[in-house]
Order: structure tokens, then C-alpha cells, then sequence
């Protein structure tokens, strides 16, 4: 076995290129959306910077999470290239020890990193995420420019209901509380006869027994003057577990709360394939990274044993973007129904794991 002070310090080589990179790309991401929140809001005088950081904040977790498999990929590549280029692992090579010892630190870390990123920052992010979503509806539910400009860059939340009067399909910019706090809504009420009644706009919405209570309402009726409610009420017959599945996208719901939002979902008769493949996607996570270190492995030994720097991390950076186009295809698949949740999620990871270790073997022991 490797030395406790050797593996661990692979493991901090390791976890620290991850780190520059991850962060590196969280500060980009930042910026970005803070200039591009910045430009929808010019026109809102009451949206402060302090208020566009903290908006910018609570959505970066949604963003960067998707990039932890490429920071671990890029992370892994970065360090086992130096350590070649270096002679570190020439010299790890040459006092008897194996890849599969050296490449034992990097793997245990990616599985740990895996580890927090499911159990501590998917809760973060999920959370940050619909802290995100209330600000975001509350800033353009009034102003239909704006609303619109979102509209374009973010998925608009659907529901429809029936209830004595008729159906009516409700459009949300954001939800809240599990679905019971809906920001930027508006109502489309229709008759027995499926003839429109009446557009409502309101700047909130919250569901109680049997009613919407949509405040600051504005209410539009065909032949007639447009008017203006504190409270208005449209009737329903919908629970908060028969909103979750239309309002409440499985990124927003947390590792934690996910069974719980399964069962609810199938008690109500509604489907949960979307819950069950993000709660089996963040389960197979950590594996997913061990896959992009071996694959970053299979990269750093070519280079010191056959040369060829470039062409051998372009060739890892394409193996590892081919591995994450492949997990979300699997993804689309399991959301449709075509492929099992557990094997949508877990196939890719296993896959780049075997595919990683095969490939090791074949040029460590041929």
C-alpha cells in the first residue's frame, strides 16, 4: 500500500486543482449573471446592487453543481500531468509502486467530493435555488418587459385545474413553500363551455383550502374595464402534493427531501420517474467522479510513458465530455420513460468506471 504521507500528498495535489478550477469557474459564472441581471433590471429603480449580488449568489450553486464533473476531469488531468512532467510518478513508478496505488488518493478524494456535493451542497444549492426563484418572481411579476426578458431564460412553471366554474390554467414565474407560493402568476379562467372568462395577473399567489388568494390582482374580463384587487380568490381543487409535480422542478428539491417528494407524487397519482432519477443521479455522483478521475488517469500515463502532452489531454477532455453528454442522454432517456431511472442514472458512471480501469489494465499489465 502507499504511504499515508505520499497518498495524502496526491490527494492534496488533487483536491487543490479541483479547487482553483471549480472556483474559477464559479467567479466567471458570477460575473456573467450578475452583468446579465444587471442589464434585465436597468430599468428597475428599485433593485439595488446588494440586491443583484444576493440574487446572483443564491443562483450560482444551480449553475456550478453541473460543473463539478468537468472541475474533477480537468482537476485530475492538471495534476497527474504535472506530476509527469515533474518525474514524481517516474519516481513513484521506480521505488515499486503502482498506478493503481497512486491513482488510490485522487480516486478516494473524488469519492468524498462526490460524497459532500450530494449530501451537503445539492440541499445548498436547492435551497439557494428557490430563495432565488421568490426574489426573481417579485422583481418582474409587475413588470410584463422584464417578465418576458425571464421568461426567455428561465422555464416558466404550468398548472391546470378544474373546479366547479370551470378549468383554468395558471402560468408562475417562480414557487416557493413546495408549490403553496406562486410570484409572477397569471390565470386564464374558463367556463363549462371552455369559453375564456377572465385573465387575472397577480403579483402573488397562495394556495388554501379550495382557493388561490392571489393578491395585487388585476383583472381583465372581455367587454370590460380592467380591475384592480387587493385579494381575489379563484377556486381550486388542488392540494400542495398535486402542485409539486407541476411547479416544482426535481433540481430544486433537495438529496433529503427527495423520498419524501416521490412518495408524495405517487400518492397523489401523479408520476415520479423525475424525482426518482434525480434522487438515483445524485446517489451515483460520487461514482460519476471516480470515473472522471480514471479517466483522467488513463491521460497522465500516457504522457510520461509515451509523450505526446497534447494530444493526450485533448483526448481526455473529449473521453470525459463524451462520458457527461452520455449521462445526459441517459437522463432524457429515464425522463421519458424510455430507460429505468436506476439504470439512467448509474449506467454512465459504471460505464466510464469499467471503461477507465480496462483500459488500465490493458497498459499497466497488457
Amino acid at each position: 500500500m502507499i504511504g499515508r504521507i505520499l497518498g495524502l500528498y496526491f490527494a492534496r495535489r488533487f483536491a487543490s486543482a479541483v479547487a482553483v478550477i471549480f472556483l474559477s469557474c464559479v467567479t466567471l459564472i458570477m460575473l456573467v449573471d450578475f452583468l446579465e441581471m444587471a442589464r434585465r433590471t436597468a430599468e428597475r429603480e428599485q433593485v439595488t446592487v446588494s440586491l443583484l449580488a444576493l440574487v446572483t449568489l443564491y443562483r450560482a450553486p444551480a449553475f456550478t453543481e453541473q460543473l463539478l464533473p468537468f472541475a474533477v476531469l480537468f482537476g485530475a488531468i492538471g495534476t497527474f500531468v504535472m506530476l509527469s512532467r515533474q518525474l514524481e510518478l517516474v519516481v513513484a513508478r521506480a521505488v515499486g509502486l503502482s498506478v493503481w496505488q497512486f491513482i488510490t488518493p485522487p480516486v478516494l478524494a473524488a469519492f468524498l467530493i462526490g460524497v459532500f456535493a450530494t449530501c451537503v451542497f445539492n440541499p445548498v444549492s436547492a435551497d439557494f435555488k428557490e430563495r432565488a426563484n421568490q426574489i426573481e418572481g417579485e422583481i418582474f411579476a409587475s413588470n410584463p418587459v422584464a417578465a418576458a426578458s425571464l421568461t426567455q431564460a428561465k422555464k416558466e412553471f404550468w398548472v391546470r385545474q378544474q373546479s366547479l366554474d370551470g378549468q383554468a390554467i395558471i402560468q408562475a414565474q417562480a414557487s416557493r413553500l413546495g408549490g403553496r407560493t406562486l410570484s409572477g402568476v397569471v390565470v386564464f379562467a374558463f367556463d363549462k363551455a371552455d369559453r375564456l372568462v377572465e385573465r387575472v395577473e397577480a403579483k402573488t399567489a397562495t394556495l388554501s383550502d379550495g382557493a388561490w388568494i392571489l393578491t395585487d390582482a388585476r383583472v381583465l374580463v372581455p367587454g370590460f374595464d380592467v380591475q384592480s384587487y387587493s385579494t381575489y380568490l379563484i377556486a381550486t381543487n388542488l392540494d400542495p402534493r398535486q402542485v409539486q409535480e407541476s411547479l416544482i422542478a426535481p433540481e430544486t428539491v433537495s438529496f433529503w427531501q427527495l423520498p419524501a417528494a416521490i412518495r408524495s407524487a405517487e400518492q397523489s397519482g401523479f408520476g415520479a420517474e423525475k424525482y426518482r432519477l434525480q434522487l438515483q443521479s445524485l446517489l451515483a455522483r460520487p461514482f460519476l467522479l471516480v470515473a472522471m478521475v480514471l479517466i483522467a488517469a488513463v491521460v497522465g500515463l500516457r504522457v510520461f510513458r509515451f509523450g505526446g502532452v497534447g494530444q493526450t489531454i485533448l483526448g481526455g477532455v473529449l473521453a470525459g465530455f463524451l462520458l457527461y453528454v452520455g449521462t445526459k442522454l441517459a437522463e432524457d432517456l429515464g425522463e421519458a420513460g424510455i430507460v429505468h431511472p436506476v439504470a439512467a442514472a448509474w449506467f454512465p458512471a459504471v460505464t466510464g468506471i469499467l471503461l477507465g480501469v480496462l483500459v488500465l489494465l490493458h497498459r499497466e499489465d497488457g
